[in-house]
């Protein structure tokens, strides 16, 4: 049509051309023909208009018979926004035509179906996201590899970008849900249970798999995302089965393994100890009924090993369930059945139950018992039995052994027959028994030799006891000869104490066993105190015995008419307890531990408890427990926690009431304010009836015997965070007694005498100025990668030495951290004392200040670092003056030393091998 128009123009403007022509002959003004132009106009841009609607139009149609998954919706949706780019460059004139305007439209439209199309070919989207965008549409239509662009262009998918876009995206989701339920079916259809054999039975056992409770609880947790989502709702059906099912995998095994433990435990106890079978019948015939029914559910799940499969089975956890409420019957009876075992032998309340059921279990086997007998008893690590002709050990015990290997018969042959606590009580008489026959027999003949032989003859506990009766008695006698006008008696008898001291040090460097020299250091420990308080009484002029120098002292005494062994302290009496306590050191006594066993012994004279409190390192549970040994009674340490609670101290309390042993709680004020409310009743209820002189007493609802001996005491350390300040009626029941930083010198003085030094007093002043001042002018901290590095450095070169070339390895303690590098305090002070007195005793003939100092010397220079060796050396020359003693050295030990630093390519320096040799 356009072209038609365009000939009749052409026509009517070559007839224009020839009247312009004639007129201008005649010089004829000759209209313009403005309607004529116009026409001209508007048909080039018609022409222009229609030539582009028919190219898109083309282009269209081309495409549209492009099937569905072949479309490349980005060439088509480059070449729509060319069509719309060319479109804009069109005259403005034609924008108002209606061709432009539905031109222009069907251009954006087709980019806005273009974007659907994009979204629509998303892998997620599924038959069902087609139905929605039929629904959405109005246009139903089937979904097949034949259908084209040009049905999808039907659709009208511009009008309804949203709705696709929404369609897509909860496909998207769904997808994600696919995947999900995908891997949960793939990941539960091939996990199986992992099973052990128990090892008696041959019962297959479950095993904690700890991948599989991982995965369970990661299972879980993505089911509760997806039952969250609002995307849930295809696949409500499917999620909700998994989330029932791993509910129940989860609930069965937990329940599964709590009643297998339960049922572990108790078997070797119902079935496998035929001593406790005899005593509980019924509890025992009720386990045998549970047992078959466990090892029809093992066995049934042996066969089924899949998770799901067989934990899913009907039925199976209202089985457990039944075991589990059978199995808590068969634990209460056990659990009341141990406590008449604690009532009859109370020392089986400071036993765990695992221990205390071992016991029982081998109740008739004293050889398989022993094993536990440290846990019973202060001291006694084992015990020596009757053989018969064969060699074979019987039920008749002989004697006992300390940890420390010292071996002491007994008085009299214990017969480990019957019920376990029953021997075991009787054990503990015999223990008791003999260490007071030793005591009576060693107190008589004391006089009949010289103490240095003498003590060789009975058990360390019994030589240094007796030694102190015998210090007390002839304390007493040289007060009564100083009341008969004899002035000098005090001070006779403290030559007598420095001669048998410098004896027993003399013997101190010669060759004793392990056993023997132990035996002597602890009796020189008590013995310098003894002469101290004798030089202390001498100073102070004391005449009499009732001197409060005297009375203060712990004071042991032997009655004659009784045949037992007393303790005197003040006003205070107790009877020694004849717990064998082996051959252990004892504390050095101090004006600090005088002051903590007054406070302690009168405490308990007033029938009160004690509570010594400070700071770490004061000797507050140290000092108790020796106080203990003073008076040969048991003393158990209990580390409170915040964990604790009255029922758990209600047990220990009723166990130290009736074994009449001392219980050390340590850090007391970490038990919470709650707890200690009641503690404070339960306290005071064996306080009262102690008071009463019962007994038996009512404690917890239970009447349990009641031993006088049994003593409370509390340690704090009342400047850490988070303790908590004790009740005020808590504090009414406990005697202070405030513990400060010891005498470091008095206790390095004893401590040289008990390794055999005579000169100990100047000794010990040099030795604890030189670390007063090591402390005061050395660096305090050090660079942290310099630690690093030398402990790096360090454990090569030592796992490099063979070991049997390695006769004595100090542990090495080198932190990565910035902290004081050095360390002054007793346990340093401890360590150099016992090198010190090892080379005394290898070098006896050497002077004691050259042994002294060459300790010091060489056990501390491989800690100092460079920059503060002139100090330290330049303080070792002040305090030994003149003395330059050679370094005690191994060559053998050298050599493999540098060999293994050249062997890791360093450089062998003397300094460097030096610090290694003293690690």
């Amino acid at each position: 049509m356009l072209d038609e128009f365009h000939q009749q123009i052409q026509e009517r403007e070559a007839v224009m051309a020839s009247l312009v022509e004639s007129a201008s002959l005649f010089e004829v003004t000759v209209s313009e023909y403005k309607q004529l132009q116009q026409c001209r106009h508007d048909v080039v841009l018609l022409k222009e208009l229609w030539d582009m609607i028919t190219m898109v139009e083309s282009s269209i149609a081309a495409w549209s018979t492009t099937p569905w998954r072949e479309i490349n919706v980005e060439d088509m949706e480059l070449q729509c926004k060319q069509f719309a780019k060319d479109i804009k460059v069109l005259d403005k004139e034609v924008r108002a035509w209606e061709a432009f305007t539905g031109l222009d439209s069907k251009v954006r439209n087709l980019l806005t179906s273009l974007r659907a199309i994009t979204e629509l070919q998303n892998p997620a989207i599924r038959d069902r996201h087609w139905h929605q965008l039929m629904a959405a549409t109005g246009v139903h239509f089937t979904m097949d590899k034949e259908i084209s662009l040009a049905d999808l262009l039907q659709l009208n998918l511009h009008c309804f970008e949203e709705d696709v876009k929404g369609i897509v995206d909860k496909a998207v989701k769904e997808m994600g849900m696919e995947k999900v339920l995908s891997e949960l079916n793939s990941t539960w259809r091939g996990r199986q249970f992992q099973y052990e054999l128990h090892h008696r039975t041959q019962v297959p056992l479950l095993c904690m798999d700890e991948e599989l409770m991982e995965i369970l609880e990661d299972n879980q947790v993505q089911l509760q995302n997806l039952i969250s989502s609002k995307y849930v709702a295809h696949f409500l059906d499917e999620v909700s089965s998994w989330q029932n099912r791993l509910s129940v995998v989860d609930t069965v095994i937990s329940i599964w393994f709590e009643v297998q433990r339960t049922w572990t435990h108790l078997e070797s106890i119902f079935i496998g100890s035929e001593d406790i079978c005899s005593q509980m019948p019924e509890d025992t015939k009720r386990f045998e009924g549970i047992d078959a029914d466990f090892k029809v559910l093992a066995y049934a799940a042996y066969q089924t090993p899949n998770v799901v499969e067989s934990t899913i089975t009907p039925g199976l956890f209202s089985k457990l369930e039944g075991i589990q409420s059978r199995l808590s019957l068969c634990e209460k009876a056990l659990r009341e059945y141990l406590d008449t075992k604690r009532l009859a032998f109370p020392r089986f309340y400071f036993v765990s139950s695992a221990d205390l059921l071992d016991i029982l279990s081998n109740g008739t086997n004293p050889q398989q018992v022993q094993k536990h007998l440290s846990k019973l008893f202060d001291n006694i690590a084992e015990m020596r039995f009757e053989t018969d002709e064969e060699g074979n050990p019987s039920k008749t015990g002989l004697g006992m052994y300390s940890k420390e290997e010292e071996y002491v018969p007994f008085s009299h042959c214990c017969e480990c027959t019957g019920q376990v606590e029953v021997w075991l009580t009787r054990l503990l008489d015999t223990m008791r028994s003999t260490v007071r026959d030793e005591m009576t027999e060693a107190v008589l003949a004391y006089e009949d030799k010289p103490r240095e032989q003498w003590l060789f003859d009975y058990p360390a506990q019994v030589a240094l006891t007796c030694t102190q009766i015998w210090w007390t008695s002839d304390v007493n006698i040289a007060f009564a000869r100083m009341e008969e006008g004899y002035d000098n008696a005090l001070k006779e008898y403290y030559r007598k104490q420095v001669s048998q001291l410098n004896t027993l040090i003399s013997m101190l460097i010669g060759q004793l066993t392990q056993g023997d020299r132990q035996k002597i250091m602890t009796i020189c420990t008590i013995d310098v105190h003894a002469r101290d308080i004798i030089a202390k009484m001498i100073a102070q002029k004391v005449e009499n015995s009732q001197a409060f120098l005297w009375l203060s002292q712990l004071r042991h005494r032997w009655d004659d008419k009784k045949k037992h062994c007393f303790a005197n302290i003040c006003d205070a009496q107790f009877l020694y307890s004849y717990e064998y306590l082996g051959n252990t050191p004892r504390l050095v006594i101090t004006p600090l531990t005088d002051r903590c066993y007054i406070t302690l012994t009168q405490s308990l004279h007033l029938t009160m408890s004690g509570a010594p409190a400070g700071p770490a390192g004061t000797g507050k549970t140290e000092t108790t427990k020796d106080l203990g040994r003073a008076l040969g009674i048991m003393v158990y340490v209990f580390n409170c926690s915040e964990q604790m609670d009255y029922k758990s101290c209600g047990n220990i309390y009723k166990g130290l009431a009736q074994t009449g042993a001392w219980g050390c709680f340590d850090e007391f004020n970490r038990i919470s304010v709650e707890v200690l409310s009641v503690v404070a009743v339960q306290v005071k209820s064996i306080q009262d009836a102690i008071r009463d002189k019962k007994k038996r007493f009512n404690f917890l609802g239970e009447d349990v015997n009641l031993c006088p001996s049994v003593g409370i005491f509390i340690t704090m350390n009342p400047g850490y965070a988070g303790r908590t300040e004790l009740p005020e009626n808590l504090k009414a029941l406990f005697r202070p007694c405030a513990m400060v930083v010891p005498d470091f010198e008095l206790i390095c003085e004893i401590m040289l005498v008990a390794e055999g030094f005579i000169n100990a007093r100047a000794l010990a002043r040099k030795f604890i100025t030189l670390y007063t001042l090591c402390k005061e002018l050395l660096s305090k901290q050090v660079d942290p990668q310099t630690v690093q590095e030398l402990s790096d450095g360090l454990v090569q070169i030592w796992e490099e030495i063979p070991q049997d070339t390695i006769r004595h390895l100090m542990p090495r303690r080198c932190q990565a951290c910035v902290q004081d590098h050095y360390d002054w305090g007793l346990r340093a002070i401890k360590s150099v004392l016992v090198v010190a007195g090892s080379l005394k005793r290898e070098d006896p003939d050497r002077e004691e200040d050259q042994v002294l100092m060459r300790a010091l010397r060489d056990f501390n220079i491989p800690k100092i670092i460079t920059d503060d060796m002139p100090v330290f050396m330049g303080l070792i020359g002040d305090l030994f003056p003149a003395l330059d003693v050679a370094r005690k050295r191994d060559q053998e030990f050298e050599k493999h030393v540098r060999e293994s630093i050249l062997e890791l390519k360093l450089q062998a320096e003397d300094n460097f091998v030096l610090k290694i040799l003293g690690d």
